[in-house]
């Protein structure tokens, strides 16, 4: 971690180095005219040390001390993490002297320019991008109106241009001294992170606390990073807890990385230190377009589009109740096996990711037989359906590759909404007009088959591997139902022979295609490109009224 802060400090130095030999230039007495008095050039060479300084306070946030505690706890500094975020060279900063405007418990004697938060501009792999990263050195990071301001007008530039904005999480909530000028900061905020939801990529990265009304923002934004053992979320803290609930809790076990990213779902992934989770983050980047208007980015590939791959004759076993990988499919079938999974440890009987497809981004939802047999229940429909929407919004091509036996049976699942839920998959299906390409490998059961992007919900290619079984149930609880339990080693025979397969599905026009399991990339790739010039759109509307 250290040795990755050495090399970023001294680029921040060659900035404020070079803008000191500007300036020293400017207010130097030899280019100005002879007719200046001094004291026009003294009070310029005044300006020019009193920027200097600020320019150095703002560079030290909270100060030598409060960034060697920073880094003690395995931390890096708001501008650390803005060097690893974007390309090099491409920072431009916006707001460096803003300070706070309170007067209140003797604030108007603490000010530090920039108050608390690094804001601008710059490039990730060459395209750009916005973010701003709080500083927990001044003031814990915690929120002023002015640094609220700050957040607001990177997020109205963005949306303004059409481009994403980063939120690098790390503060201990609003400024207490502010009352409810803080409060009122939020909620600006939050009224730019809804405006902006649908039209440009939001993506946030908690490194460090994000307490009360702070944990809004990153919720209402389409993913969400955090940093294992020290990034944390909750509305209320463990004292707040322990006071109303007497319930003794820590922070890691109350809001952190592994709690939200396995239980709550309310973030996606976790990385083990700062700058894995920045890489990880411009990873994803690379993936999304810059806002709704554009298509998906363009990148050249090696991996040829008709590459077959005879393993994937063999993947799915003979027994239908036996387990496989469908993470192996996945990779075998992107390009170069590159597939960057989001939420692997939440609802992992459901995948969702992103991948390429001939050098073009798509989103994959797969059912994982290997978790719960693939079952859709509450938080697998939950998971997937946000990302089929935020892939429909940002016009992302769905690929989906189906093993469902159904959803999940049981009393905790009813009583948890599974009709609300499932219904929530079912409708961000419907509603998506974005290419939709489906792929069924073995089971495809029940409503869940026509959940799982079936050509009923506007499926535009929809294939099946000979291993496919499309029916209504498996063919034992089938003819356990039909027959009473007479005959059922005879009718099972010749329910299998009759659904358990693609072939009823095929005839009646449901599926386009049965296809050789070792050319499904080819016939993916065919399918999308064909796809490209699609354009459907849904009927006029303020906005549905999704099952939430």
């Amino acid at each position: 971690m250290l040795s990755a802060v050495s090399r970023i400090v001294p680029r921040q130095i060659c900035q404020t180095n070079a803008s000191r030999v500007v300036l020293s230039r400017v207010a130097s007495s030899s280019i100005l005219p002879t007719s200046v008095d001094t004291t026009s050039i003294a009070n310029k060479r005044a300006f020019v040390v009193d920027y200097e300084n600020l320019r150095k306070r703002a560079f030290l946030g909270g100060g030598e001390a409060r960034i060697a505690k920073q880094h003690e706890k395995g931390k890096l500094t708001a501008r650390e993490r803005v060097d690893l975020l974007i390309d090099e060279g491409t920072f431009v900063e916006f707001d460096m002297l803003v300070e706070h405007r309170c007067t209140d418990f003797g604030k108007e004697q603490d000010k530090t320019p920039g108050d608390g938060v690094v804001t601008g501009q710059g490039e990730i792999f060459g395209r750009p991008v916005l973010f701003f990263s709080q500083d927990f050195t001044v003031d814990g990071g915690s929120l002023s109106a002015a640094h609220a301001q700050k957040i607001c007008k990177v997020m109205d530039r963005g949306l303004l241009l059409g481009i994403p904005v980063i939120g690098l999480n790390d503060s201990g909530g609003a400024r207490i001294q502010e009352g409810v000028d803080s409060l009122g900061g939020y909620a600006e905020v939050f009224q730019r992170n809804v405006n902006s939801s649908g039209v440009i990529p939001q993506l946030s990265l908690i490194m460090g606390p994000c307490a009360g009304g702070a944990v809004y923002s990153p919720a209402i934004t389409d993913f969400i990073f955090m940093v294992k053992e020290s990034s944390y979320m909750f509305v209320t803290g463990p004292n707040v807890v322990k006071a109303v609930t007497h319930e003794d809790i820590t922070q890691e076990e109350l809001g952190g990385a592994r709690v939200h990213t396995s239980k709550s779902g309310v973030a996606n992934n976790a990385y083990d230190n700062d700058i894995d989770a920045l890489f990880q983050m411009r990873r994803l980047y690379s993936f999304l377009p810059l806002n709704n208007k554009q298509q998906v980015p363009q990148r050249s590939f090696s991996d040829p589009p008709n590459r077959e791959d005879i393993v994937l004759d063999t993947v799915v076993p003979l027994d239908p109740n036996a387990p496989y990988d469908m993470k192996e499919i996945i990779h075998r079938l992107v390009d170069d096996g590159d597939f960057f999974e989001i939420a692997p440890t939440f609802a992992p009987n459901i995948l969702i990711g992103f991948a390429r497809f001939a050098g073009r981004t798509v989103g994959v939802v797969a059912n994982q037989p290997k978790e719960l047999a693939g079952c859709l229940d509450n938080n697998a429909s939950i998971k997937s359906a946000r990302f089929v929407r935020f892939c429909d919004a940002f016009n992302i091509p769905l690929v989906t590759l189906v093993d469902v036996p159904g959803f999940m049976p049981g009393t905790d699942q009813e009583h948890g909404g599974i009709i609300r839920n499932g219904a929530k998959l079912l409708y961000a299906y419907a509603e998506a007009t974005v290419p939709k390409v489906t792929v069924i490998t073995r089971k495809a059961y029940g409503g869940a088959y026509d959940v799982m992007s079936s050509k009923h919900l506007r499926g535009d290619s929809n294939m099946a591997w000979p291993t496919a079984e499309i029916a209504v149930m498996g063919a034992q609880g089938a003819v356990e139902i039909i027959f009473r339990g007479k005959n059922v080693a005879q009718e099972t025979s010749k329910y299998e022979r009759t659904f358990a397969n693609p072939l009823r599905a095929a005839q009646r026009g449901f599926i386009d295609q049965i296809i050789d399991p070792r050319e499904t990339r080819r016939h993916i790739c065919t399918q999308l490109e064909i796809l490209r010039t699609k354009d459907l759109k849904n009927p006029w509307r303020k906005h549905g009224n999704i099952p939430l």
